[in-house]
C-alpha cells in the first residue's frame, strides 16, 4: 500500500520521517497565511501544514474543506513548544505538506463530525455513514470487535468449537413472534428467522461436539426500546456431560476474563448468587442492581403490623397481602411534594396507595398515619429515615417497592459503590401463569431440565416446580440467561404434556428434536449472553443502538435503506402472495 502511516499513530519517534497519508479533512484553519489541516482516519487525528512558500501546493490547500479525501505525502517535524495540544496522542507534532491529491470532495455534512455535536437520533440514522466517523460511535464499534475477539480467544482457550448454525429454518414457539420468510421453490410454506439456535446446539451435542460457541445473530419480532432491537447479536455456548456450576465458572472466567483484556479491569469471582424468591422478596425484581449494597432492600413487616390500628395495614394481612416498606437515611431529600411524586409513580405501577413515615434526626416521629402507629411499630426505624410501605399482594408489594427503590436512586442521583456489579439468579419456577393466554408457560423455555422427578411422581404443582435454570445479571440488567436441558425423551414429552401441548404440535414444531433425542443424547447446558448489551455496559452507554453499526428506530425502521419497503407485483406473484393492503 501506498499508505506509510495511520494518522493517528504518529508521535515523536516518527520525527523527521517521510510518511504518505490518507483520510478526511476533519477541519481547516488559516492562520495568518498558513494553512492547517485535521487529518482524520480511523487511528485518529494529525495536523498537516499547508506552507505559503510551495505555492501550488497552497492554492490547492485552499479549496479544502471539511470531509474531503485526501491524500498527504509529507515530512514529520515536532510541533513547536507553544502549539503542543496534550489532549491529541500526536499533539506532539506535526506534517509538513509536500504533495496533496483530493481523492474525493463532500458536500456539506448536514451535521458535524465531532463528539461535540448534539443531532436528533433519526437525523444520525439515516446519515448514519457520517455518524460513525464521529470519534465516539467509530470507538465504540472499535470496542465492539475488541470485545469478539476476546470472546473468541477465551473460548477457543477453553476448548469450544465455533460452529454456524442456519439463518433460515422452522417456525418454534420461543416466546416472541418469529420474522418468517416465504418460500419461492416450495410455494405457501415459509422459514422462520431463529430466535436463537436453542434446537440447533441441543442437537450438536447429540452430535457430539461437547463444547460449541457461537457469535449469533436472532431475530425476533416483538416490541422495541432501548435495549431492544429485531435482529440482536449474542454469545451461544452449550456444554455436554456438565452441571450449573460447570456453565456458570465457564461464564465467569469469560466474562472476567474479556473486562481484563479490553479495559484492563479486574471482576471478581466467584459472582454472588440469589435465589429467584430471594431476589424478588429483597428487591421486588429477578434483575436486582447490586451496585448500591444494602441500600432500601425490601422489608416485610407483615407480622409486626399483622394487628396494627392502622386498617390499611391489618386488612391488607387479613386478605391474604403482606405489608413491605423500603427506607433511607436521608430525611431531608424528601419535600412534600417528591413524596406526592413518588406516590403518583406507585400508584402507576398498581399499588394502591403510598404509606410514609419519618423519623427525624432527634427521634419525633412525622407521618400522616402516625396516629394509628404503635410506638413498638414506629420504634422499627432508625433516626434520621423516611419509610415507605405498601401494603398489598405479595407480587405487587415486591414490583412496586423494587420500582420505587430504583426511581430514588436515580431521582437522588446516588452514586453506584462500583462500577460492575454482577449476581446470578437462580431457582426459577419452571412455570408461569399467563393470564394474556390465559394458561401455564414456560418461564424460560420447554427445553429447560426440572429439579423435581417428574417421572417418578404423580402429583405436581405447576406453581411449585423449580428449573434447573439461571440468569446472570451485570448492573440491574438481564445480561443472559441459560439452563442445564433436558436430554430423554420421556421427560422431555412430559414437560410438552404438562403444558398441554398435543402430540399433533409437538410433532410438527419438535419432531425433530424429539426423534435426536431418541439416539443417545448426553447430559447438557449452556448459556446466552445478549452481545449487544454487554458492550453497552462495558462502555457505560444507555442504548444499544449505540454500539450497533446499523441499528433500526423503536419502530423496526432503517432510515438509513428505508426498510422495510414494499417490493413489486412480480416479485409477490413469484413466492404465490397477494398483497391486501
Amino acid at each position: 500500500m501506498k499508505r506509510t502511516n495511520y494518522c493517528g499513530e504518529l508521535n515523536s519517534k516518527n520525527i523527521g520521517s517521510r510518511v504518505v497519508l490518507f483520510g478526511w479533512v476533519h477541519s481547516r484553519r488559516d492562520h495568518g497565511g498558513v494553512i492547517f489541516i485535521d487529518l482524520r482516519d480511523i487511528k485518529g487525528i494529525v495536523q498537516v501544514v499547508f506552507q505559503p512558500e510551495k505555492q501550488e501546493l497552497f492554492l490547492k490547500a485552499e479549496k479544502l474543506r471539511n470531509e474531503y479525501v485526501l491524500e498527504v505525502t509529507g515530512y514529520v517535524r515536532a510541533r513547536p513548544k507553544e502549539s503542543i495540544n496534550p489532549k491529541l496522542p500526536t499533539g506532539e507534532v506535526e506534517v509538513i505538506a509536500e504533495e496533496l491529491e483530493i481523492l474525493n470532495t463532500s458536500e456539506v455534512p448536514p451535521f458535524e463530525i465531532t463528539e461535540f455535536s448534539d443531532v436528533r437520533e433519526d437525523i444520525r440514522l439515516k446519515y448514519r455513514y457520517l455518524d460513525l466517523r464521529r470519534p465516539k460511535l467509530k470507538n465504540n464499534l472499535l470496542f465492539r470487535n475488541k470485545v469478539m475477539q476476546s470472546v473468541r480467544r477465551i473460548l477457543s482457550s477453553e476448548g469450544f468449537i465455533e460452529v454456524e448454525t442456519p439463518f433460515l429454518t422452522k417456525s418454534t414457539p420461543e416466546g416472541a413472534r418469529d420474522f418468517l420468510v416465504p418460500s419461492r421453490l416450495n410455494p405457501g410454506t415459509f422459514y422462520a428467522l431463529p430466535q436463537s439456535p436453542q434446537l440447533f446446539k441441543q442437537i450438536l451435542m447429540i452430535a457430539g461436539f461437547d463444547k460449541y460457541f457461537q457469535i449469533v445473530r436472532c431475530f425476533r419480532d416483538e416490541d422495541l426500546r432501548a435495549d431492544r432491537q429485531p435482529e440482536f447479536t449474542q454469545i451461544d455456548i452449550e456444554m455436554s456431560f456438565v452441571d450449573e456450576e460447570d456453565v456458570m465458572s465457564l461464564t465467569e472466567r469469560l466474562i472476567s476474563g474479556l473486562i481484563v483484556e479490553t479495559l484492563n479491569k479486574e471482576v471478581k469471582i466467584p459472582f454472588k448468587r440469589l435465589s429467584y424468591r430471594e431476589s424478588m422478596d429483597t428487591y421486588g425484581t429477578d434483575k436486582p442492581d447490586l451496585r448500591y449494597k444494602d441500600i432500601m432492600k425490601i422489608v416485610d413487616i407483615t407480622d409486626k403490623v399483622k394487628n396494627s390500628n392502622f386498617k390499611v395495614f391489618s386488612e391488607a394481612v387479613k386478605s391474604g397481602g403482606v405489608v413491605k416498606c423500603i427506607y433511607i437515611n436521608d430525611v431531608n431529600s424528601f419535600s412534600r411534594s417528591f413524596i406526592d411524586e413518588l406516590t403518583k409513580f406507585s400508584i402507576s405501577l398498581g399499588a394502591k396507595g403510598l404509606a410514609w413515615l419519618k423519623v427525624l434526626p432527634d427521634g419525633l416521629i412525622e407521618s400522616p398515619i402516625k396516629k394509628f402507629l404503635s410506638e413498638e411499630e414506629t420504634n422499627c426505624f432508625p433516626k434520621n429515615s423516611i419509610v415507605f410501605f405498601v401494603a398489598d399482594k405479595l407480587e405487587i408489594a415486591n414490583s412496586v417497592l423494587g420500582a420505587l427503590r430504583l426511581n430514588i436512586i436515580e431521582k437522588l442521583k446516588i452514586k453506584p459503590a462500583q462500577e460492575f456489579e454482577f449476581v446470578w439468579i437462580t431457582d426459577f419456577p419452571l412455570f408461569e401463569w399467563s393470564e394474556e393466554e390465559k394458561k401455564w408457560v414456560s418461564v424460560h423455555h420447554p427445553f429447560t431440565m426440572p429439579k423435581e422427578d417428574l417421572l417418578s411422581s404423580i402429583h405436581h404443582s405447576m406453581s411449585t416446580l423449580t428449573a434447573r435454570a439461571y440468569d446472570i445479571v451485570l448492573n440491574g440488567i438481564e445480561l443472559g440467561g441459560g439452563s442445564i436441558r433436558i436430554h430423554k425423551k420421556e421427560l422431555q414429552e412430559k414437560i410438552f404434556e404438562l403444558l398441554n401441548i398435543s402430540q399433533q404440535e409437538v410433532n410438527l414444531k419438535f419432531g425433530f428434536l424429539i426423534e435426536a433425542l431418541k439416539y443417545g443424547a448426553p447430559p447438557h447446558g449452556g448459556i446466552a449472553i445478549g452481545f449487544d448489551r454487554l458492550v453497552a455496559i462495558l462502555l457505560g452507554e444507555s442504548s444499544i443502538r449505540d454500539v450497533i453499526a446499523f441499528p433500526k428506530t423503536q419502530k423496526g425502521i432503517c432510515p438509513l435503506t428505508s426498510a422495510p419497503d414494499r417490493v413489486t407485483e412480480k416479485q409477490l406473484k413469484e413466492l404465490y402472495i397477494k398483497n391486501v393492503l
